[in-house]
């Protein structure tokens, strides 16, 4: 008999694996996929560490976050400086002097704010969707070039039929820094992502390619309790229905170049471009390798039988996620984390800090 049968090697699953193991308990950890390691799996090709699930870029602002993490690999130094591709223009993100100087041929930040400042008033009142929300806070030329084609391809929906709260942080700066994220703490780990989930469940038994939803008889009888942090909705068998999610597919290529793009993340903006963004790997790690591997990244309309990414937190899936969660509260002993089992779209550093509560309040009766 386990004491935890964990349902999930990503972040949170293999966490609390850890903190588990490391004090004792016995622990069982089932995954669906060929790998561990969630969609942070990297894969080694050609000597590169190609991240197969999109971009993963560790970024914090909690030193105590970032501590605990370096006990699982040395990060490197990345910085995440993307770049616009708008029909071939290319502009730097995030929006800063060096996008507006380019956009609009001027030099000062004066000038730039009474450009934003003019457009945004186009705007009047409380924006009702996305489109507004974005025109009232950057103005009309920057949510045109930069964020009307990218969004509607990520999310497969109309700016005016998206909700303001999809995207209510969009950063613009007036000064000339291309550094994406203002979190002191960021860099790619040494040797890939794969190397700290090794680490996070060398104590555990880990089985692969095992759906613990096809085989629940089988495996729920094996532990005392279950973290399950698989979508919730699945686990309750859809019973008030699906919530909502974006998916994405990937396409990877080796080219036989030394350098592609010159930067690791490019964001196509247009609307024409069927991917989002093309990612060259090797730049993650300043790589010199004589080979590169591009990947580009196609968003898609989520069904059951594809990857869930991006959970749509609006006001219709949220109410059906609270339903699932009061049903979450009356199982005894299953317990859902991550950002499946949560239903929120987390970052790497939120996966790690919602594992690490979680397993402070859960292991606190440690053996």
């Amino acid at each position: 008999m386990y004491d935890y049968l964990i349902v999930g090697t990503g972040l949170f699953g293999s966490i609390f694996a850890y903190e588990a193991s490391k004090k004792g308990y016995k622990c069982l950890v089932l995954e669906r996929r060929s790998h561990i390691g969630g969609n942070c799996y990297t894969e080694n090709i050609e000597n590169i560490n190609v991240h197969k699930y999109g971009a993963h870029i560790f970024r914090t602002s909690d030193e105590s976050i970032w501590k605990y993490m370096q006990q699982f690999c040395k990060f490197n130094h990345f910085i995440n400086s993307p770049i616009a591709n708008f029909k071939g223009e290319i502009y730097n993100l995030p929006f800063n002097m060096n996008t507006f100087s380019k956009l609009w041929n001027i030099f000062s930040p004066e000038e730039a704010e009474d450009i934003i400042s003019k457009q945004s008033k186009e705007i009047q009142g409380e924006p009702k969707n996305l489109e507004e929300h974005a025109i009232k806070i950057v103005g009309r030329d920057v949510y045109e070039k930069f964020i009307k084609g990218y969004t509607e391809k990520q999310w497969g929906r109309a700016c005016k039929d998206l909700p303001a709260s999809i995207m209510r942080r969009i950063p613009v700066r007036y000064i000339y820094d291309n550094n994406y994220f203002n979190d002191p703490y960021q860099g790619i780990p040494l040797g890939g992502y794969t190397a700290i989930f090794d680490k996070m469940l060398k104590g555990c038994e880990v089985l692969l390619n095992v759906d613990f939803l096809k085989h629940r008889q089988e495996f729920q009888s094996k532990a005392k309790k279950i973290i399950f942090t698989g979508a919730i909705d699945s686990y309750f068998d859809y019973k008030y229905g699906a919530l909502e999610y974006r998916s994405l597919r990937f396409e990877h290529k080796i080219l036989d170049i030394g350098n592609y793009q010159g930067v690791a993340v490019v964001n196509y903006t247009d609307r024409e471009t069927p991917y989002t963004r093309t990612i060259e790997h090797k730049h993650f790690e300043f790589g010199t390798q004589e080979k590169t591997i591009v990947s580009e990244e196609y968003p898609l309309e989520w069904s059951k039988d594809i990857e869930p990414y991006y959970p749509i937190n609006d006001i219709k899936n949220q109410a059906l996620y609270e339903k699932y969660l009061d049903l979450a509260k009356k199982k005894k002993n299953v317990y859902f984390g991550g950002r499946l089992g949560e239903y929120r779209y987390y970052d790497m550093q939120d996966s790690v800090k919602s594992a690490l509560e979680f397993s402070k309040k859960e292991l606190r009766g440690s053996l």
